[in-house]
């Protein structure tokens, strides 16, 4: 099963991205329905809702008076979370099973207008956003729901930004046009990355190979490695002693293969083992054969630098995943080399003058075996400097 998630702003076409993605295959949640659903008329949820804050919150009709219990909380923290604690654990519940009712093969959409806004975006392996201009904005809901100006500017203001909920993405879905060029961009996403991203969870898949491209800098790689760390720390939970975006795209300004590589910390590698499930619903496989690092200097005990290793299964952007104890060699190799290249613009220069040898003599060759060979040595030579660069700054491992 894939999970993914929905979101756009107030009038941006969300509905019209969902129900074409039902129409493709998809299995829907509709996190607005839902929470409708769990206090509707005669449930047990209302019924709370009444205790808690007077029988007048129900209106003549049985159902609650939406305008009324808004008034309440609007303005008292301590009410609107006690408001939550109701419904949050009852959405909870009734999401859970129908996630369980969906199949194994479903790519289910969980659309949520308030996803960005709540901080859930981490739970999906991927999350699509329906990025619509303000001002268009304003006109459909001026045009098809009667507000104002004014009215819809309002509620536009109280929702994310639209920088918000482009950071939040992994595929944006331009709606400024006509319903049936969003329709054309939503069949486009199935058929090119859910229906493959789908099939790759399933069979735990990774995708792997392709030639080393070292291509310019991609202003947009800091925030999508912040966005897939923050996949990996939910997925991680306690488990987890930090999720950091390592490896060269995460250096400002070097040009560099369009991969993201991660690392997650944690106490020990048989940690992993529980983690394997969590971090596939999120998109990450574990490749077992590839478990130890390359020691950079001699070391009496090498099993110091083994790490856990996985690889994205989106089709749409190449993941890589080092999982390594907290303090370990390999783990704090990673973080000083990253923080040393960002600090020394010279050494960067030289590294990227050996990362395009690198790739010349790989020949378009898709196993990046002599790619990363041809790169140790220089890593190797680097490592004293790095560390004397660590000890002049008094540099810590993050």
């Amino acid at each position: 099963m894939l999970q993914i998630g929905l979101t756009g702003g107030i009038g941006a076409g969300k509905s019209t991205a969902s129900r074409r993605l039902v129409e493709l295959g998809a299995t829907l949640i509709d996190a607005d329905l839902i929470a409708r659903e769990v206090v509707a008329k005669g449930t047990p949820g209302l019924a709370r809702i009444a205790e808690a804050f007077g029988p007048e919150v129900i209106g003549a009709d049985g159902e609650m008076d939406r305008a009324r219990v808004a008034s309440i909380v609007f303005s008292d923290d301590a009410k609107l979370a006690q408001l939550n604690g109701i419904t949050h654990p009852l959405i909870g519940r009734r999401t859970a099973e129908l996630v369980a009712e969906a199949g194994p093969e479903a790519v289910l959409v969980y659309d949520a207008a308030l996803m960005v806004e709540q901080g859930s975006q981490a739970r999906f392996a991927l999350v699509a956003v329906v990025d619509t201009a303000e001002d268009v904005r304003v006109r459909r809901l001026v045009e098809s729901r009667g507000l104002t100006e004014a009215d819809a500017r309002a509620r536009i203001t109280k929702q994310a930004t639209d920088a918000q909920r482009r950071a939040a993405a992994d595929v944006l879905l331009p709606n400024d046009g006509t319903p049936e060029e969003l329709v054309a961009r939503v069949d486009r996403l199935w058929a090119e990355r859910l229906v493959p991203f789908e099939e790759n969870v399933r069979l735990r898949r990774a995708v792997r190979g392709g030639a080393p491209v070292v291509v310019d800098p991609d202003p947009g790689w800091a925030a999508r490695g912040e966005r897939l760390a923050a996949r990996v720390a939910y997925a991680a939970g306690s488990v987890g002693r930090g999720v950091a975006h390592i490896g060269s795209t995460a250096v400002p300004g070097l040009p560099a293969k369009d991969v993201t590589d991660l690392q997650l910390a944690v106490r020990s590698l048989d940690e992993v083992d529980a983690l394997v499930e969590p971090l596939a619903a999120v998109g990450m496989i574990e490749i077992p054969e590839i478990v130890q690092d390359d020691p950079q200097a001699a070391d009496p005990d090498p099993a110091r630098w083994r790490k856990r290793y996985f690889g994205g299964a989106d089709p749409g952007q190449r993941v890589h995943l080092h999982i390594r104890v907290h303090g370990a060699p390999g783990w704090r190799y990673a973080l000083l080399v990253r923080d040393w290249l960002r600090a020394d613009s010279a050494a960067c220069a030289e590294y990227l003058q050996v990362k395009r040898a690198a790739a010349e003599e790989s020949g378009g060759d898709p196993d990046a075996a002599r790619y990363v060979g041809r790169k140790e040595p220089w890593f190797d030579a680097a490592l004293p400097r790095a560390e004397a660069w660590a000890a002049s700054t008094g540099w810590r491992p993050e």
